[in-house]
């Protein structure tokens, strides 16, 4: 069990994450189109010897936005700032962290349709004039200060684009619309984890983790650690698919990558509500769970597999959800 054992010892959850980050674009596995976008819009600024243009990245949690945000910063030769829209309340938040920029230093914006409004729009001028007004005094003595920036470049990251206001869309020079992963694109990923971890693992088994991780990076390497948490208990010197296939099955995540409470809202739908359609905020109180929680994490999965459904009277289990489940589908459907 040494190979195992010997990356364990003293490991944190953020030393692991850290540990599988790819600090280039050609280490970067998948996304192929928008890394070959990113390449050129790199590849421009630096022969043109200016700051790129801002990058919106956009898509559902856990593929890799944040790692491209520091990728792109690396190979721009640049320091990255990071920050987060919820920490952002107010225009002067903004204005501290932008007046502080180096020269083409990248400032990143995680959940950036999070962001106060006052804020977003002081952000409209620092994007197009590298400038912010900085208010000072109130009420009608109050006076606008023009306060000249550093060149920067901006890269948000958001999960739900449609919440972003146009104006602040239209200043992002490019948009990259990352996807779900392949199961082969995963596998990938996991190969290449499993390596930099020195973790000995059967291609069948990296194959049998992707395909219950959902399309998602970050959910195929937390399975992966978990996994080799079973394997290491369990004095196994490597990772089969059998040992794997038991450890999921103790993490209750099944075939299809549905865990404890994806089945849960299945259940729900199928039985304590008899397969009729049900609002958000009921569904949210029978199963107890956060409204948002059910909306932007477990539903687009189920909804992507064909499990619900949305309607205008509310959500349904649909045939497939109910065979996942074992039982018969409906006539009508």
């Amino acid at each position: 069990m040494s190979e195992l054992n010997s990356k364990v010892s003293g490991e944190s959850e953020l030393a692991f994450e850290s540990a599988l980050r790819p600090k280039s674009l050609e280490e970067f596995v998948g996304q192929e189109k928008v890394r070959a976008q990113l390449s050129l819009i790199l590849d421009a600024a630096r022969i043109q010897n200016r700051t790129s243009d801002h990058i919106l990245l956009a898509g559902p949690p856990g593929l890799g936005k944040t790692t491209l945000a520091m990728i792109i910063a690396h190979e721009s030769g640049q320091s990255l700032r990071l920050t987060s829209g919820p920490t952002i309340q107010n225009a002067g938040d903004l204005a501290s962290i932008l007046s502080s920029l180096a020269p083409g230093e990248v400032l990143f914006i995680d959940e950036i349709h999070r962001m106060s409004r006052s804020a977003e729009e002081m952000l409209y001028l620092a994007m197009e004039d590298f400038r912010v007004d900085v208010m000072v005094g109130k009420g009608p003595g109050a006076t606008s200060i023009p306060l000249d920036i550093s060149p920067f470049t901006l890269v948000g990251a958001t999960t739900r684009s449609g919440m972003l206001p146009n104006p602040l869309r239209d200043r992002f020079g490019f948009t990259a619309n990352m996807e779900f992963y392949t199961d082969e694109e995963l596998t990938r990923v996991l190969h290449r984890a499993a390596e930099k971890l020195g973790i000995a693992a059967e291609p069948k088994a990296l194959s049998e983790i992707s395909s219950r991780s959902r399309g998602t990076p970050r959910i195929a390497n937390r399975l992966l650690r978990r996994v080799r948490d079973y394997a290491l208990v369990a004095k196994s010197e490597s990772i089969d698919v059998g040992l794997t296939q038991s450890a999921l099955a103790l993490y209750e995540v099944d075939q299809l990558g549905l865990d404890r409470l994806d089945r849960s809202i299945l259940d729900t739908l199928a039985h304590k509500f008899e397969m009729k359609p049900v609002g958000l905020s009921t569904l949210s109180a029978a199963i107890g769970e956060e409204p948002d929680t059910i909306e932007s994490v477990v539903e687009p999965f189920l909804v992507r597999l064909g499990l619900i459904s949305r309607t205008a009277k509310g959500r349904v289990i649909t045939n497939a959800g109910l065979r996942h489940l074992g039982l018969p589908a409906l006539d009508n459907q």
